[in-house]
């Protein structure tokens, strides 16, 4: 009786100790790719934003407040902060990392770009500071 309960326990570790095997989806990874690709366009004043970052749409969605917690001066006038501040870091690549800060963003504090360009760039500065662990003004990024 005990043989049999040490090779009934034997046979079950052995068949317990099968790997794993996993497979990859490679259209999954495409299909996330373009969800986390936001477009933030206005045909009229001929300006377009896209901002290419895996995991922002995710975490906009889950974590922002939702469109008209802020006004659209509040976003305007962040917005205008810390744009600037990512310019200035974008012209000094010795000392912020080039990887990070690669390309400047033109915006004018006297176009009105609208509540919608305002709201999403505003959330995209909130989590570019998070992610990154960096800080663009002397506001602590919150949500």
């Amino acid at each position: 009786m005990k043989n049999a309960f040490f090779i009934l326990l034997l046979c079950f570790g052995i068949f317990s100790c099968k790997t794993s095997h996993k497979t990859f989806d490679t259209t999954s990874n495409e299909l996330n790719t373009s969800q986390d690709t936001v477009r933030i366009a206005n045909d009229n004043l001929e300006y377009e934003i896209l901002i290419i970052e895996p995991g922002f749409n995710s975490w906009m969605m889950g974590r922002a407040k939702p469109e008209g917690y802020y006004s659209q001066s509040f976003l305007e006038n962040r917005n205008t902060l810390y744009v600037n501040e990512w310019n200035n870091r974008v012209l000094q690549p010795q000392r912020f990392d080039p990887k990070l800060y690669e390309l400047q963003i033109a915006y004018s504090a006297s176009i009105d770009y609208g509540y919608e360009v305002n709201y999403k760039l505003y959330y995209y500065f909130i989590y570019f500071q998070m992610h990154y662990k960096q800080q663009l003004t002397g506001f602590i990024p919150r949500i």
